[in-house]
């Protein structure tokens, strides 16, 4: 019988680490850019003549067009495989970028930078990478997991934000674009060690049998989680106003373009520190509770940040807290649909999860620019994001973390 020590030596050593690094990798480089389209605004603007409207309607069709893609991306990585969709997915992130890059027309920036571009992060995006990481991490590690490919999301755009700007700087927006488009050829090299469906899970014989409509069906049959996708919506309006609006409404305040810089880095930044921590949290805590209080919280910060006098020190101050929270709500939020389901349809279940959170950032980037146009501020949709943040901690503290009870379903074979 072996040691104690040994044992855990044994443990460490199958510990998949190479599919965890090679997905945390990946997870990085497919939200860095993504998450860097804000800086594009201003100089592509200047170039076009467009209005921000235009701009705006073109990331909230990206921000669609991922969360349409999410479940259909996540069936085909469940029934076919990771790598096959993350390879079919960096293509077509690479040709929406380049299609942006050369846009003469406003239906070419739709196309690329909202269709191309949306499908493409979809095929990569958290929904797939977890629910690789969860066919070969032990349940128990699940959540931590979890929230270390979310820091890597974050670090993504922690590093893509100066990045970004610094080659608009040098290289103007549009050949920024094609380099941005040269980087995703590496995703399908790192995907390699994610091979594997949801068939490959060394658990997956002892799940439940079922077809991926009757997945879907008694998903979205079951009250908690239409609470977390009601839930996950707010999530997406949130962020993606702000990761599209705030460099923009910065200017707009009179502090210099330079902290818009450091704003979108600092969030980046401490995205990392909070989605660690939330997948530590989340492991040990209740995981409905948590994500009450970071809804709680983000309403909060954005009350106190509207409130207050607006300084270059505010922003900052603001940058670190919604950092913190920034993507908090991945790792309990996939955690809870795999406690609920298990793995065998996650990608696709996660990807249902995320197309709500994407309905979300589709109205949230939109109403943005469409409200900014209309009345020359920003405030109507800040205030909304923070009603809507009341809204989501509501809805998720009924959520109940448990199996769904299926008496009559007939074990996989």
């Amino acid at each position: 019988m072996p040691q104690p020590a040994t044992a855990r030596a044994t443990a460490q050593s199958s510990f998949p680490w190479l599919i965890v690094i090679c997905g945390c990798l990946i997870t990085g480089l497919n939200f860095g850019p993504r998450s860097a389209m804000g800086f594009f605004q201003l100089p592509m603007l200047a170039d076009t003549g467009w209005d921000r409207t235009t701009f705006g309607l073109a990331i909230a069709i990206q921000n669609l067009m991922w969360g349409v893609g999410q479940p259909v991306f996540g069936a085909l990585a469940d029934r076919f495989g990771t790598w096959r969709v993350l390879t079919l997915s960096a293509a077509i992130y690479a040709a929406g970028l380049l299609m942006m890059a050369s846009a003469h027309n406003e239906m070419m920036l739709h196309i690329g930078g909202g269709v191309l571009i949306g499908l493409g992060v979809a095929g990569g995006s958290f929904s797939i990478i977890l629910a690789a990481f969860a066919r070969s991490v032990p349940a128990e590690k699940r959540s931590f997991i979890f929230g270390l490919a979310t820091a890597a999301g974050s670090a993504g755009m922690f590093l893509f934000a100066p990045i970004s700007q610094g080659l608009i700087s040098a290289y103007g927006w549009s050949d920024t674009l094609v380099y941005m488009a040269a980087a995703m050829l590496i995703i399908p090299v790192l995907a390699i060690p994610l091979i594997g469906n949801a068939a490959s899970n060394p658990s997956a014989h002892a799940e439940f049998k079922q077809t991926a409509a009757e997945a879907l069906r008694e998903a979205l049959g079951h009250r908690s989680f239409v609470l977390l996708v009601s839930g996950f919506f707010v999530c997406g309006f949130q962020l993606a106003f702000i990761t599209a609006h705030f460099p923009a409404y910065i200017g707009d305040i009179g502090i210099d373009a330079s902290y818009a810089v450091i704003a979108l880095a600092l969030i980046g930044f401490f995205n990392i520190i909070g989605s660690l921590l939330s997948g530590f949290i989340s492991q040990r805590y209740s995981k409905p509770i948590f994500l009450a209080y970071i809804y709680i919280a983000r309403s909060v910060a954005v009350a106190l940040f509207l409130l207050l006098p607006q300084t270059p020190t505010s922003v900052i101050a603001f940058s670190v807290v919604m950092g913190l929270l920034w993507l908090s709500t991945v790792p309990p939020t996939n955690a809870l649909v795999a406690v609920m389901f298990g793995t065998r349809h996650l990608g696709m279940l996660g990807g249902v999860v995320f197309f709500s959170h994407q309905v979300g950032s589709f109205l949230g980037v939109w109403l943005g620019g469409y409200l900014y146009d209309q009345f020359g501020s920003y405030d109507p949709v800040w205030w909304l994001g923070m009603a809507l943040g009341l809204f989501a901690a509501v809805v998720h503290w009924p959520i109940q973390e448990k199996a769904v009870d299926r008496p009559a379903l007939v074990p996989a074979e």
